[in-house]
């Protein structure tokens, strides 16, 4: 009998018929711009301003009339709707970039119609560079997702493995006062608990979900009854370890606009850069990655070939832990500077749902996962130029596109065909 090989086409993921969905989220989108935002919208002028005071080289600010410039918009997104429908009609996937500048110019109709007349105007360096920092939890949460459901075992417990980061950096750092050693520390307990759940779903076969929402039960339960008894008494000394200061990088940080957004930074926003194009690196063009993709699509195809199928699931998936953690890290000592209850607030659940919006792809759950940091961004933004608009309402629109995004641009996607079933060896 010839030897069984694994090639790189074999495990590669299933390219789908393009929906219709997407096409029709994008058109009822348009029409929203168009009439809502535009010919319905509000009178006055938009002013969009692109340097901070920090930055050596000012753009100037670019005021423009709100209905005019929705309008406009809301006309260029139908066009847009429409290339994608004769993309949809040629059977063809609709180009990433296509729904890249789509999303863009509505998220700049949506800015624009909200800071109608407010004084300080649309303050884009302030947005771009809190989304890109409110949404480092939930990349790498989805990160930890990818490895996990990549080797075929769903992580349903990133939102413990993000709380767990959060509390151990915020405490190791207040007491050592050292935030690094937070930091390590964080992605070693992350880990340790994913290593229950990898030790639980993969040699015991226990339901993979059941596992993940019991460890999120008892992350949640553990960290609130710690931080009612113990932390409160003594704040100061066990809950206080302040964030990481922010590295300019030299020359490049001046560069208007993107500089201040991505060369101005804390360690754990450096740290996503690095670990996003490895991941990427590591599952598609290595051997590692390529065993790891063959575990999760046919674990007994890859067993066959020699592969062990738990102790890679059991790695990857600790692995992910670590990483989810340093998103959990990047939730204290990367931004708020302290702990508090829950503070991961579903984010663990929303990294799950960027995870099967981004296809299982590191760069596309990225993209992903910048959508909703912004709309985390816009819960404060909003309420400070257009405070007419309900905060509950405000304060629901993350859930809110989340529904949307994966209902209407998800379509039909396909996980790792072996994932959250346990492999038995016979």
């Amino acid at each position: 009998m010839s030897k069984l090989e694994v090639t790189p086409g074999m495990f590669s993921q299933v390219e789908l018929k393009p929906s219709l969905k997407s096409t029709i989220t994008m058109a009822i989108s348009g029409l929203v711009v168009l009439f809502a935002f535009g010919i319905f919208g509000k009178a006055g002028d938009i002013a969009f301003v692109w340097s901070d005071k920090r930055e050596s080289i000012q753009l100037p600010h670019w005021v423009v009339n709100s209905m005019l410039f929705c309008t406009v918009v809301g006309v260029i997104l139908l066009l847009l709707a429409a290339v994608a429908f004769v993309f949809t009609r040629m059977n063809k996937k609709t180009p990433i970039w296509l729904v890249i500048i789509f999303g863009l110019l509505a998220i700049m109709a949506l800015l624009g119609w909200l800071a109608t007349g407010a004084p300080q105007g649309v303050q884009m360096v302030f947005i771009l560079s809190n989304t890109l920092v409110l949404a480092i939890p939930l990349i790498l949460g989805g990160m930890a997702g990818i490895m996990s459901e990549r080797v075929g075992v769903v992580n349903i417990a990133i939102e413990g493995q993000l709380l767990t980061g959060a509390f151990v950096s915020s405490v190791v750092g207040t007491m050592t006062h050292n935030l690094y050693l937070g930091m390590i520390t964080a992605m070693i307990a992350s880990a340790l608990l994913s290593m229950v759940l990898a030790s639980l779903a993969i040699k015991y076969l226990v339901d993979q979900i059941i596992i993940g929402v019991l460890l999120n039960v008892l992350v949640i339960g553990i960290t609130n009854f710690l931080h009612s008894a113990w932390l409160n008494n003594d704040s100061s000394h066990l809950n206080f370890p302040g964030t990481f200061d922010r590295i300019a990088i030299p020359f490049i940080s001046d560069i208007p606009v993107i500089g201040q957004v991505l060369f101005n930074n804390r360690i754990t926003v450096y740290l996503m850069f690095l670990i996003v194009p490895a991941l990427w690196y590591v599952l598609f063009k290595t051997k590692l990655g390529l065993r790891a993709r063959a575990v999760g699509e046919h674990p007994l195809a890859a067993d066959t070939v020699g592969i062990n199928v738990g102790k890679t699931r059991f790695w990857w998936v600790t692995l992910g832990g670590m990483v989810a953690g340093l998103g959990g890290a990047a939730l204290t000592i990367g931004n708020v500077g302290s702990f508090g209850r829950e503070m991961s607030g579903g984010q663990g659940f929303i990294a799950l749902a960027v995870v099967i919006l981004g296809r299982w792809q590191p760069v596309y759950v990225t993209l992903s996962a910048l959508l909703f940091g912004f709309t985390i961004v816009l819960r404060v933004w909003a309420n400070q130029v257009s405070p007419g608009v309900p905060f509950d309402i405000i304060t629901m629109v993350p859930y809110l596109v989340t529904l949307v995004a994966v209902a209407g641009f998800a379509g039909k996607v396909r996980a790792p065909a072996a994932s959250g079933q346990p492999y038995i060896k016979g």
